[in-house]
């Protein structure tokens, strides 16, 4: 018994009409009558065939149809995070009028697994600058003659880049806490570096993580002497980690938290109710993205509301016009304050 795959061919010849006729009622680019539709659409069923071989196509085009996006964290991880999640559907609208797929890929520096970014059969790399090998990420793409594009990271002018008002976002959340009357403040970052080491920042340490280097720069433009501890990823166990170290001691406890992310700012809520402070009665905290955090009612946070799925997207529509022959300019997107209720002016002492 033959196991050949039909072919369109077959179909057409079934159904009595030309090649192209059959292909273009396959494709759906132009309309056919009903009947000739319903004639291809039987003899295919007939046949057994479902449409043409993507590896077929795939050859003709010189492409895999795949766009690779490159965490620098478990996978599973990631996605806790609902900024990424947000990214990822504007991501997927902005690649769709090529009809490609988003693979992604884990380039940790250390784990070892298939696809990876040398091996993957992808047509474009998407960087998320939050990478910490994203130097090391994009030297492997560069040499593969792939095109890049990197979200919120320095690759370097000839790379397009899709950036955020990180410095001037997180200065005027900054702003806010000076304006109400507070001056000690305490910085609660997202992760330095490939180590995501926890603890306060010395003079000789030095963030490696562009995000969180621009974050950090804005706050200290408006609290220069503030002193920062490091958390090892966005969430709200992180959060609070950093914040039951933050409130430990009852002598020696800041008025106001500016956490680098809403999931850290939850966390430190959280740390300071456990501590026995009221917020903002107590302490006022601010946070960074504008999502939706489970659990943190009935407070409304304090934060920088950052477009997610309008980054994504942006980073999608790059990707595109790369692969249609055309230079996207980078894309630079803004932030918005939102006050809420976890800030007020600090206690009278």
């Amino acid at each position: 018994m033959s196991t050949r795959r039909a072919t369109i061919s077959d179909v057409a010849r079934e159904a009595g009409v030309s090649v192209s006729t059959a292909s273009v009622v396959f494709s759906g680019k132009t309309p056919t009558s009903e009947a000739t539709r319903a004639r291809v659409i039987t003899a295919a069923e007939k046949l057994g065939y479902t449409g043409p071989d993507p590896r077929a196509a795939s050859l003709r085009r010189g492409r895999s149809g795949i766009v690779g996006v490159v965490f620098d964290q478990h996978l599973g991880t990631a996605f806790q995070d609902p900024v990424t999640t947000h990214m990822m559907d504007g991501l997927a609208e902005g690649v769709s009028r090529l009809g490609a797929a988003l693979l992604l890929l884990r380039d940790d520096g250390e784990t070892i697994s298939e696809p990876s970014l040398h091996t993957a059969p992808i047509d474009a790399a998407v960087l998320i600058g939050c990478n910490t090998r994203l130097r090391d990420s994009l030297e492997i793409v560069r040499a593969r003659g792939i095109p890049v594009v990197v979200v919120e990271g320095d690759a370097g002018s000839d790379i397009p880049r899709v950036l955020l008002d990180n410095v001037e976002a997180q200065r005027e959340a900054a702003r806010h806490l000076a304006d109400l009357g507070h001056r000690d403040v305490v910085i609660v970052t997202l992760p330095l570096d490939a180590q995501r080491r926890r603890g306060w920042l010395g003079s000789d340490d030095e963030a490696r993580v562009d995000v969180t280097v621009d974050r950090l720069a804005g706050a200290r433009q408006v609290f220069p002497h503030a002193p920062a501890l490091a958390a090892a990823g966005s969430s709200i166990d992180e959060g609070a980690i950093a914040g039951r170290t933050i409130f430990a001691d009852p002598e020696r406890r800041p008025t106001a938290v500016i956490a680098q992310s809403d999931l850290l700012a939850a966390g430190v809520i959280r740390a300071a109710e456990e501590a026995g402070l009221e917020v903002p009665r107590d302490v006022s905290v601010t946070g960074f993205d504008g999502i939706v955090v489970d659990g943190l009612a009935p407070h409304v946070l304090t934060t920088l509301v950052q477009p997610a799925t309008a980054k994504g997207r942006a980073a999608g529509e790059a990707v595109a016009a790369m692969l249609e022959g055309s230079r996207p300019a980078g894309l630079d997107l803004t932030c918005a304050f939102r006050a809420g209720t976890t800030t007020a002016s600090p206690p009278s002492t």
